[in-house]
């Protein structure tokens, strides 16, 4: 058949662009819980290592003009996200963001640790609990970082998982347990669960519940941060405070 006609999309479309991990298992699908269905999603991957080092956290500089480039480029994005905290600390939120848009039609980038502060700005926090997965010389950046931003990690603890394909296996009762005792420390207004590929969206709000403490992850506080970039002010329950109120 030769007869068909081409429609223009609807202009009030809302498009948000994703670049996600290789490896990552966990992102796409807690994003998927947190922007309303309305919203069209549209993914990338970007190659990232079987370990997770600072050198291989660096690679992915280099990678991610094409990953941004994989998007599809006929309309512009409200705003697109990396979706990797240690790689954002490490090759720094600002050379992503202009990695990013060196690629992708988009006045608008994020990603994790952007977002983090962001998030921690609107709920005003300014010492937290940190949870991550991994080895030392790789969390270390992440709380520098946030030294930098006036947010305090005074209390750490890690699971030192290198293995990339591991860390998404971590169960969501032991993410519970770890966080629970690091808020028993005292001395924190919030509690930080680290990485996009850690099963964390399931155990926010048990968290708030039992430790009376606000609780941010990764993927919340890219998915929030994600869609009041692009303008939309939904308020969810079930995902902690982060989207509840603000």
């Amino acid at each position: 058949m030769t007869n068909f006609t081409y429609e223009t999309l609807p202009a009030d479309e809302v498009r948000i662009g994703l670049i996600v991990l290789q490896t990552d298992e966990s992102l796409e699908r807690d994003l998927r819980q947190l922007i309303p269905a309305q919203i069209n999603l549209l993914v990338s991957r970007v190659p990232s290592g079987d370990e997770v080092t600072p050198d291989t956290l660096r690679q992915m500089a280099h990678d991610l003009p094409a990953a941004a480039r994989l998007l599809p480029q006929a309309q512009s994005y409200a705003v697109v996200g990396y979706g990797c905290t240690s790689g954002s600390a490490v090759i720094g939120p600002a050379v992503v963001s202009k990695l990013v848009r060196s690629s992708a039609p988009t006045p608008e980038v994020t990603n994790p640790m952007t977002a983090l502060v962001a998030a921690c700005g609107a709920l005003g926090l300014r010492r937290l609990a940190v949870l991550s997965p991994y080895v030392a010389e790789v969390s270390d950046r992440l709380r520098d970082v946030l030294q930098v931003e006036g947010i305090e990690t005074p209390v750490f603890g890690s699971f030192n998982e290198a293995a990339e394909e591991k860390v998404v296996r971590i169960a969501p009762h032991s993410i519970m347990a770890a966080a629970e005792f690091l808020a028993q420390t005292g001395g924190v207004d919030g509690i930080f669960l680290s990485c996009t590929n850690l099963r964390t969206l399931e155990v926010i709000a048990a968290l708030e519940a039992r430790t009376g403490l606000p609780v941010l992850s990764s993927n919340q506080v890219l998915g929030w941060h994600m869609l009041r970039r692009a303008g939309v002010g939904d308020r969810l329950q079930g995902y902690g405070r982060l989207f509840a109120e603000c």
